[in-house]
């Protein structure tokens, strides 16, 4: 493994905020002091890979956090990291809610797992940062859900752009009207791919293989498996970028519109599983949705949110910037206007977490917006895999419509001894 540095940890952490057009705090790059021990929030990260390493450099980089331990089942990655962060290592992240004193978790392990590790740390009162997407099911989606608002915790979604200034310009200004009444949207998120290798090879040395599977079915160890971006695109621990990309812009969508509230949500559409190699999660989707009587158009492509709006005014808002039919609309935006949505407060999107728990306020993501994003991919992912035109009540949570075989994709068998 590459050795590893807290500066590198830092130097990371100046990059990933400088994303975004906001100002970088000074805290990014280690020139302020930390606020005192009992004044942080002790945080715990499960899941140190490459997005792992990225939100902790989030946390070494905010005032008000300390992270006090790092859960990972690859052992040579979790120690050379604990190292870094002066954290404790462990490989099963159970372990440390019994050892640690902790205020709130970061979950960056494969998407199989966000759910279950999410809901470990609920049941004990710990607030949660979980990368997307969220669950591997609706059922899963549900549960968290109801155990979070129950337990009265702060939740926010890996959905990073709402930390990014223009992002938030771009969502206020549909709110605001800036284009009339919506009336069409247009959603696009990278393509995954087939592929991967399914011969069996020895599990490495440093990998605890049956911890890293967890609730998903065994299977045997291949090359591809346990990496990036392999468990991206294999369907026992996720739905591909249905879900996995395209979290982000349709969470955009939800952000500026709640288009998605309006009414029923009828989705169906074409789309691939690759049939050989290991990857098997939709690929080459074209997905016509409706919500309620707005038509959302959701394929593959770049990262995009496109609103239209009345005589063909548009806003466009993606990662990479916020554009218009015309500047006019841009420069109608007003500052000093009251704020209909929750801003950042940081422009990190780690950070905006640590403030929300730190005190007590709503997160700049939600958990019922990120389960409404969620559930919009796996409707998608069902309507696909049944080659059925599917229908969902977004305010009872339900099917409208489904195939019997759509019904039972609802949930998933967990492998003993693991529970939802």
């Amino acid at each position: 493994m590459t050795k590893l540095t807290r500066r590198d940890l830092l130097k990371g952490a100046a990059l990933a905020t400088a994303v975004s057009p906001m100002i970088v705090p000074r805290t990014v790059f280690g020139t302020e002091e930390k606020a005192a021990p009992n004044d942080r929030v002790a945080v715990a990260h499960i899941g140190v890979g490459g997005q792992g390493q990225g939100l902790l450099r989030g946390t070494l980089a905010c005032r008000a956090a300390q992270a006090v331990a790092v859960a990972d089942p690859y052992q040579d990655r979790r120690e050379a990291v604990a190292a870094v962060a002066n954290a404790k290592g462990y490989a099963d992240f159970r372990k440390l809610f019994e050892e640690e004193k902790i205020d709130a978790i970061v979950v960056a392990t494969p998407d199989h797992w966000h759910v279950p590790a999410a809901i470990y740390a609920g049941k004990q009162g710990i607030h949660a940062f979980v990368e997307k997407p969220l669950g591997l099911t609706i059922e899963q989606d549900l549960a968290i859900a109801k155990l979070y608002k129950e337990k009265n915790l702060i939740f926010q979604y890996g959905t990073m752009q709402r930390s990014m200034a223009h992002c938030y310009r771009g969502c206020e200004l549909v709110r605001r009207g800036a284009i009339g009444k919506i009336k069409s949207i247009e959603v696009t998120a990278p393509n995954g791919h087939g592929g991967g290798s399914t011969q069996e090879t020895p599990v490495p040395a440093t990998l605890d293989y049956d911890l890293w599977i967890g609730p998903a079915p065994m299977a045997p160890y291949t090359v591809d498996r346990c990496v990036t971006p392999g468990s991206y695109f294999i369907y026992d621990y996720a739905i591909g970028y249905l879900a996995g990309w395209g979290s982000h812009p349709l969470d955009i969508m939800v952000w500026a519109s709640d288009a998605d509230l309006s009414g029923p949500i009828t989705v169906e559409g074409t789309g691939l599983v690759p049939m050989e190699g290991l990857y098997n999660s939709v690929i080459n989707w074209e997905m016509n949705i409706m919500l309620g009587d707005t038509p959302l158009e959701f394929k593959t492509g770049g990262d995009m949110t496109k609103f239209y709006g009345e005589d063909g005014q548009w806003i466009d808002i993606r990662r990479g910037g916020l554009t218009a039919s015309s500047p006019d609309i841009l420069n109608s935006f007003d500052a000093s206007a009251q704020s209909i949505l929750q801003p950042s407060r940081s422009g990190n999107h780690v950070e905006d977490f640590v403030l929300a728990v730190k005190e007590g306020k709503p997160a700049v993501t939600t958990l019922e917006e990120s389960v409404r994003t969620d559930i919009i991919s796996h409707l998608c992912d069902i309507a696909v895999r049944t080659n059925s035109k599917v229908a969902w009540d977004p305010i009872k949570f339900e099917f409208i419509n489904v195939p019997d075989a759509g019904r039972k994709m609802i949930s998933r068998p967990i492998r003993a001894p693991w529970t939802l």
